[in-house]
């Protein structure tokens, strides 16, 4: 489906609220109206919490009616929607953070020593690493402020730092996203 000058993988990093995740739906934006686009959500909802909802929400309307959702999570792992049998349409995951918090409350891991979810990260990373087709993955930078204060934060931090540093070895791209700018770290391109 990804023409050659395409890239395949693609990995849009920035950090919270920077436009990331509208500037990896607009790297859709040259895929023609009758080919299927796959959006994988992370988020999971959580009873109560209407400012999440609302966050979710926002990112429902701003994409196009005729791409499909599929919504990751304890029932259907993220790794195995993106090793399933291709061929694969354009498929963009947003974001590898919502993914990492969840991997970390189903091991129970937030006091456990690091590394504890590192098969589900491996496993991630070889899905990636093998899809056959165009794939966009949004995930938080958050190494660039202060130390965390508690040690989840400082837990997450670490996580979500070395995923990203092994995606972006598997990666063709790599984009930082700083307000709404985006800045090429990593290129197949010529």
């Amino acid at each position: 489906m990804s023409s050659p000058d395409v890239p395949r993988r693609t990995l849009v990093l920035g950090g919270a609220r920077s436009g990331k995740s509208a500037h990896a739906e607009g790297l859709l934006d040259d895929v023609p109206g009758d080919v299927p686009v796959r959006y994988v959500a992370t988020a999971r909802r959580y009873p109560g919490d209407t400012d999440w909802d609302a966050r979710i929400e926002q990112h429902r309307v701003r994409r196009p009616a005729w791409w499909s959702t599929v919504e990751t999570g304890t029932d259907l792992p993220l790794s195995d929607v993106l090793a399933s049998p291709g061929p694969h349409p354009p498929t963009l995951v947003d974001d590898l953070g919502t993914w990492l918090t969840g991997e970390l409350d189903d091991a129970d891991a937030w006091d456990a020593p690091r590394g504890t979810i590192a098969g589900r990260v491996d496993a991630l990373v070889a899905a990636v690493a093998g899809f056959d087709g165009r794939l966009l993955l949004v995930s938080p930078e958050v190494g660039l402020g202060v130390i965390p204060e508690t040690r989840s934060g400082r837990l997450f931090r670490d996580e979500i730092g070395a995923l990203n540093a092994r995606l972006a070895q598997v990666c063709d791209d790599v984009v930082l996203v700083v307000a709404g700018l985006p800045l090429t770290l990593k290129t197949s391109q010529a």
